[in-house]
């Protein structure tokens, strides 16, 4: 996710000098960090402190009208964090919020290995939910085409339009959009808008629109945790997290639906954008602008118009310092500040917190080691989830010790510490957010709620159809 980020250095030379002053091995643009570095220790002690603040905070019930949305401890670690990164008082510096980066993309893998944990058990309703699970996935296709597209149309927000709407842009969008548009047309460079805008804001949208649709009782609880599964694994675990909230009595079943739903939006979600929803918001665009094309002769059409500032966003985005850290100290990292969170969230120590963090480590370790061998051809993802699964399903003769171990990290614990982590690493996006321009905001709310609100309403007339397993 972090993949895809900044230097704002302004200049190579002092960034050089200041690293070599703080103990940091930099060639070029190559940052290494390890527990020997003096300053990766004012991020271990960020993510630690600020998790645990925020969970000791607890949530937060903030009565909007005639329902109530809960706030839980990972907006106030996303919140705290984002905070501390974004402020000039005493600026966090770049290289450790790219630091903070790469543990995050550690954190998503340590998150989906807990998760796991809870689809083993529910294999059966996971299998009795397979037709809402499958057809959910067309509310992140056509949700923001249908929605947000023509907003942006409305907006005249160009050609770019097509790459901010076509999807929530991850990762993989950039490769989609590049294969058919090319690097420098305005369709990547909507792709880049909203992949910026997404890493800022997603989670705390998704978050809300969640809470506002579990508070409203109109759909079932399965169809909530299922349209969570938007593609993001912050996104997924912010959404799962305020529908288990508010259906503490169906928790295991949310986050096992919600894993599922989100594991096969990041399988199908390739070959349904490049074959499906690309070509749809290609289309759909065409059509809705197909009066605005005619300009005066020798006159650009102003969509096509490529802006200095755009220009710099781009630059900013691909000509990142490459950041060294080796994966035993990321996990370090994420593991202490989970167990500090966890024993706060339980109001106790167990050893049982150790073993947990130890057994997901590796599986995380385990399923990097796998994609590594196979150059990427098994993803981690794939991996983490599948022994996480199978360690946790009825044939598994370790099940009963796995889970009962397991019980003492809640999962809510395990995403406040993957948000602060991301929070310290907002900073580094919002000049590339202010150079942007305004109009992404209203068009990458409305992509992600309506991806959000699309996909559970398929998931909501499926279940009904279907009958739901719950």
């Amino acid at each position: 996710m972090n993949q895809l980020n900044h230097d704002q250095s302004a200049e190579p030379s002092q960034t050089r000098a200041a690293e070599s002053d703080s103990g940091i091995a930099a060639v070029g643009r190559e940052v290494r960090y390890s527990f020997r570095t003096p300053q990766l220790w004012i991020l271990v002690l960020l993510v630690v402190t600020v998790s645990a603040a925020a969970q000791a905070i607890g949530p937060a019930m903030l009565p909007v009208g005639s329902i109530t949305l809960t706030l839980l401890p990972m907006i106030w670690g996303l919140l705290i964090a984002a905070v501390i990164s974004v402020q000039r008082l005493k600026p966090l510096p770049v290289n450790l919020q790219h630091a903070a980066g790469v543990v995050m993309a550690v954190a998503v893998l340590l998150l989906c290995a807990r998760l796991s944990f809870t689809m083993g058990p529910n294999l059966m309703l996971i299998v009795q939910a397979g037709p809402a699970l499958l057809l959910q996935e067309l509310g992140n296709v056509f949700g923001s085409i249908l929605l947000a597209l023509p907003l942006a149309v409305l907006l005249r927000m160009g050609p770019a339009t097509v790459g901010a709407t076509f999807s929530i842009d991850r990762e993989a969008a950039f490769a989609m959009v590049t294969e058919r548009f090319g690097a420098n047309s305005q369709q990547y460079r909507g792709v880049l808008s909203m992949y910026v805008f997404g890493s800022v804001f997603g989670a705390i949208i998704v978050t809300l629109t969640a809470s506002v649709a579990s508070a409203l009782g109109v759909f079932d609880p399965l169809a909530l945790a299922m349209g969570a599964g938007v593609g993001s694994g912050s996104m997924m675990a912010a959404g799962a997290a305020a529908v288990a909230a508010a259906h503490p009595e169906m928790q295991e079943q949310v986050l096992a639906l919600a894993t599922s739903a989100n594991l096969i939006a990041s399988l199908a979600g390739i070959y349904l954008g490049v074959w499906v929803s690309l070509p749809v918001a290609d289309r759909f665009y065409k059509f809705l602008t197909r009066n605005q094309h005619a300009t005066l002769p020798g006159r650009k059409p102003k969509g096509t118009l490529v802006t200095e500032k755009i220009q710099a966003v781009e630059a900013a985005v691909l000509d990142t310092p490459n950041v060294r850290m080796s994966l035993w100290t990321s996990l370090t990292i994420f593991c202490l500040g989970g167990i500090v969170v966890a024993a706060i969230a339980a109001r106790s120590f167990s050893w049982d917190m150790v073993i947990t963090y130890a057994l997901l480590a590796a599986l995380v370790a385990l399923g990097i080691g796998v994609a590594r061998l196979t150059r990427g051809k098994v993803p981690a993802l794939i991996v983490v989830s599948t022994l996480g699964v199978l360690s946790t399903a009825p044939i598994s003769p370790i099940a009963p010790w796995v889970l009962g171990v397991s019980e003492s990290v809640d999962f809510l614990s395990v995403i406040t510490v993957m948000l602060t982590v991301a929070g310290l690493s907002i900073g580094k996006d919002v000049p590339m957010l202010k150079t942007i321009g305004w109009k992404i905001i209203p068009v990458g709310i409305v992509v992600i709620a309506a991806t959000y609100i699309a996909s559970t309403t398929i998931a909501h007339f499926v279940l009904m159809a279907w009958g739901s397993p719950a």
